[in-house]
């Protein structure tokens, strides 16, 4: 006997095949990523905030390629020298964004993490890096760490060659490129309100932090429901530190992996490296800095490797660089690194 289904359950059915179509379709894979590219709307200009509109929703293991721009203008570029035809349209486009501040960061997202809750770990797989523009620019800033001392506006273009991997600073002056994203965070804590761009903090943020190549991970604890992250300030090149307040900044597109951890805690970023442990610390004092960078990885051999303090506390002194990330960014930062080669099992 043949049955007839009504029309009504055919288009419900129908309905049900379409959405689980599209979700199919959504889900970012690493050779089929999600795109997030420039444009006024998927701007945020300065600021980490709860409050922000994702400009993308995905899910946890999702891979995505992001655009990101330098932290500049058309018209300062094309006084520093660069040809108007080598300034990036998306650059153009986003100078119409009027909601800015209190930073001046260039970021793109948020991105909202389905399932991320406050007391979750977001950890960031940095997969790939490009460089994006064929230049970067160095410029003394007046919050640089002399700008009591040496103060000069003037902005420096430095020719990026991405087949060789230098950056022409000078003749007779090259510098080996090794491209990261200076600011990648989640929004704060609600009670933070619209957080200044420049600082890092417990949110992550503007780290500055050269070790965050590609094939690192970055582990940022979540504060709000679907962390709402936010990724910018693209550097070729930094030395630790960054005195004068900028980088080779230049503009970049990287591919990401988007993974939440439940019951995993944490305080302060953290990341690894493909030979690194990293702990890092941030505050407006440098030694208090350093106190937290040095506390995170006693706390991680504790945890991880099942340490005493106190045996903690001592590998951390025959073992652990604890370096400055950077001294000019309001918060400054300190990591701590382990080289994992040192545990034989």
């Amino acid at each position: 006997m043949q049955m007839s289904i009504p029309f009504k359950t055919w288009a419900l059915l129908f309905c049900v095949f379409v959405s689980l179509s599209l979700t199919a379709q959504k889900a970012g894979t690493a050779s089929n990523p999600l795109l997030l590219t420039q444009s006024p709307a998927t701007v945020v200009w300065g600021n980490y905030w709860s409050e922000a509109k994702p400009a993308l929703r995905i899910q946890s293991g999702d891979f995505v390629r992001i655009h990101t721009l330098l932290t500049s203008n058309p018209e300062r570029l094309e006084a520093a020298g660069v040809a108007p035809d080598q300034v990036e349209k998306e650059l153009r486009e986003v100078q119409t964004v009027k909601d800015r501040g209190p930073g001046g960061h260039v970021l793109t997202g948020p991105i909202f993490i389905e399932d991320a809750e406050p007391g979750d770990v977001l950890e960031v797989r940095i997969v790939s890096i490009d460089l994006a523009i064929p230049y970067g620019y160095n410029a003394i800033g007046q919050s640089g760490f002399l700008s009591d001392e040496i103060f000069d506006r003037n902005m420096k273009i430095i020719p990026l060659d991405a087949k060789k991997m230098i950056g022409h600073f000078a003749e007779g002056i090259d510098i080996p490129l090794h491209p990261f994203f200076g600011s990648m965070g989640v929004a704060p804590p609600k009670e933070a309100g619209r957080w200044n761009s420049a600082p890092p903090w417990i949110h992550g943020g503007n780290l500055d932090n050269k070790e965050l190549v590609a094939g690192t991970s970055l582990f940022i604890p979540v504060h709000v429901k679907g962390a709402l992250f936010e990724i910018g300030d693209g550097h070729a090149a930094q030395g630790n530190g960054e005195v004068d307040i900028t980088a080779i900044e230049t503009s970049l597109k990287g591919n990401f992996q988007f993974i939440v951890h439940k019951g995993k805690k944490l305080l302060f970023p953290r990341a690894e490296t493909a030979t690194h442990i990293i702990a890092m610390g941030c505050d407006r004092d440098l030694n208090a800095a350093t106190h937290i960078a040095v506390r995170e990885m006693i706390k991680y051999l504790m945890e991880e490797k099942k340490m005493t303090q106190a045996e903690a506390y001592m590998l951390c002194s025959v073992a652990v660089d604890v370096n400055i990330t950077q001294l000019v960014d309001g918060n400054v930062g300190v990591h701590a690194m382990l080289p994992k080669a040192i545990f034989t099992k």
